[in-house]
């Protein structure tokens, strides 16, 4: 049985990006911001969209988010349209409806909106109310990236590191998550981590791969964290720690990341860091199953056969 290395994130831009409201506008109350979306600021409206999405100063209520952000929609303003379409993705106060998101991204993106762009991309990629065309996610990702959308990079680096739509180019790759990190935002330095740690499009640099992944972990990124943790494991760019792999292997797993469930599991059967212990290993196999990751399930199952 081996340990697995979880090396690369794949952003599915599943998450609501506010309009961004100006400083001013955020220091308005709701009544100040209504009245301004009743006279024609459509940033207003998305402004309060916003606010009703997370309950900020009014009621928590989606249904009224949606409508706001319809209303910015409809007066041309290509974030509220990137929202709404977002909403729709989700079924969030409005009926899912993967065909009315793909509608909703595509004004944005035509609208300039770089992250409507890269939610484009993501639906076709996934084939979600449009037919699945890898080709047209990498010109979207390509538009998100430039417009300075890291997980637009990210994404972009993933199809050039696995030939998905593009031909085959770890170096191309490297470059787009370099251009990811350099963002300022730790948690986008997790993809260029593990080209350093296994040398693919740069020199192996064990050293600078668990500086990356330390920098993404610390902020919260779990699958830094299970990546610090092989490293640690291994003894690769730090002297090997097994007591260390499993505090950084358990911080993933109570996080929710299964692929720190399953290590944490491997370091039980081996009692390496840890007692052996044939009852934790399988609870820790078992939840990286009920995550949904196949080797959890794998790994059980292995367990229990060899201890019967």
């Amino acid at each position: 049985m081996t340990l697995r290395l979880l090396v690369f994130a794949l952003i599915i831009f599943g998450a609501l990006v506010s309009i961004g409201v100006s400083r001013s506008e955020a220091a308005d109350s709701p009544q100040q911001l209504k009245a301004a979306c009743e006279n024609g600021i459509t940033a207003a409206c998305g402004s309060l969209g916003d606010l009703y999405l997370q309950g900020k100063g009014v009621k928590q209520d989606n249904s009224q988010a949606a409508a706001f952000y319809r209303k910015a929609c409809d007066s041309g303003n290509a974030q509220g349209c990137r929202n709404l379409g977002w909403m729709y993705a989700e079924g969030i106060g409005v009926p899912q409806d993967p065909g009315q998101a793909v509608t909703l991204h595509r004004k944005a993106c035509e609208g300039k909106d770089a992250l409507g762009c890269g939610y484009l991309g993501a639906m076709y990629m996934q084939g979600r109310g449009v037919p699945q065309d890898p080709g047209q996610a990498v010109v979207l990702y390509q538009k998100a990236c430039d417009g300075g959308i890291a997980a637009g990079c990210i994404n972009l680096g993933v199809m050039y590191a696995e030939g998905i739509g593009v031909p085959q180019d770890a170096g191309q790759a490297v470059v787009l998550y370099r251009k990811a990190c350099a963002g300022g935002n730790p948690r986008d330095c997790i993809n260029l981590g593990a080209m350093y740690a296994e040398g693919t499009g740069v020199p192996q640099d064990a050293a600078q791969a668990v500086a990356l992944f330390k920098k993404a972990c610390d902020v919260g990124e779990l699958k830094a964290c299970v990546n610090l943790g092989m490293m640690y494991d291994n003894g690769k760019g730090v002297k090997r720690d097994d007591s260390q792999a499993v505090a950084l292997y358990r911080k993933a797993c109570d996080g929710g990341e299964a692929g720190g469930c399953v290590n944490l599991g491997v370091m039980y059967v081996k009692g390496e860091g840890v007692r052996r212990d044939t009852d934790q290993s399988l609870k820790y196999f078992w939840k990286a199953c009920d995550l949904k990751m196949q080797e959890g399930c794998d790994h059980y199952a292995w367990v229990k056969t060899d201890t019967r």
